[in-house]
């Protein structure tokens, strides 16, 4: 495998009992390289994020991830392994502050030589927050509200500062800007420029057209389960990338794969 591939999967494949909702997914991507995963709904998109950072763990296949093979214990693995992700539903803890889900599972201490004893340094993780969201542009008012005072565009982008704000191998976005108004859909796009302008790869999970064209390298399609199209964003158009989420196109190679 090339060292140039930060991720790549075999044959990953997830069943529910007699559901099979991912079949042979054979996906890579390349440092520094930006691909958009589009789909209907149902096509497998977010199963097959789920199978990469072992929210679940899969039926077969085989992951590789920065040149070793994985087989990650589950979501905190992968994240310490250098997954950075943003699931449709935030993960993040309504009663915490947001420098609190900024650190959640990562949590600053002090007076680390009392072993078990340690005390968390939340001077330190406030100043981590605020240069944080300083760099990916988020603007929050007080970060010392809770998340459930916040509103749900808030609430989206402290999960996506969250993620672009620690150094990652790899960030994945599920849909980050579904439900969000104009400006703040503009200031998730701007943590997405940066994050190519520093070399970071990033798989986008969306529907809107409009935004995965303006953004990404390549657009791999998925259909009831399966990888349908893998396209150059050059070489390709809305309308192509529509017939291959309705079926009405299909390459020829996954035709026989399938």
């Amino acid at each position: 495998m090339s060292d140039d591939i930060i991720l790549k999967t075999e044959n990953l494949t997830k069943h529910y009992g007699g559901l099979h909702a991912l079949e042979n997914a054979n996906f890579e991507i390349r440092r520094g390289e930006h691909v958009a995963i589009m789909g209907d709904n149902g096509a497998g998109k977010s199963t097959f994020v789920r199978q990469i950072t072992a929210v679940e763990q899969r039926t077969r296949g085989k992951i590789w991830f920065d040149g070793r093979e994985v087989d990650f214990e589950g979501p905190m693995a992968a994240r310490e392994a250098g997954i950075e992700t943003v699931f449709q539903n935030l993960a993040l803890a309504d009663d915490l502050d947001v420098s609190d889900n900024m650190f959640l599972g990562r949590e600053k201490t002090r007076f680390d030589w009392l072993g078990p004893f340690r005390l968390l340094d939340y001077k330190a993780m406030r100043e981590a927050t605020l240069a944080g969201l300083q760099k990916t542009g988020v603007k929050i008012p007080n970060i010392r509200n809770t998340i459930q005072n916040m509103s749900g565009g808030q609430r989206q982008c402290v999960a996506i500062a969250r993620t672009a704000a620690f150094h990652s191998k790899l960030t994945i976005m599920d849909e980050p800007t579904a439900a969000l108004g104009v400006q703040e859909t503009a200031q998730v796009e701007n943590i997405i420029r940066g994050l190519k302008e520093q070399g970071e790869p990033l798989i986008l999970i969306s529907h809107n057209m409009r935004q995965v064209m303006d953004l990404v390298d390549r657009i791999v399609v998925f259909r009831r389960g399966r990888i349908v199209a893998n396209l150059l964003k050059e070489e390709t158009d809305g309308q192509d990338v529509v017939a291959y989420i309705t079926g009405a196109k299909t390459g020829a190679e996954y035709e026989d794969a399938a």
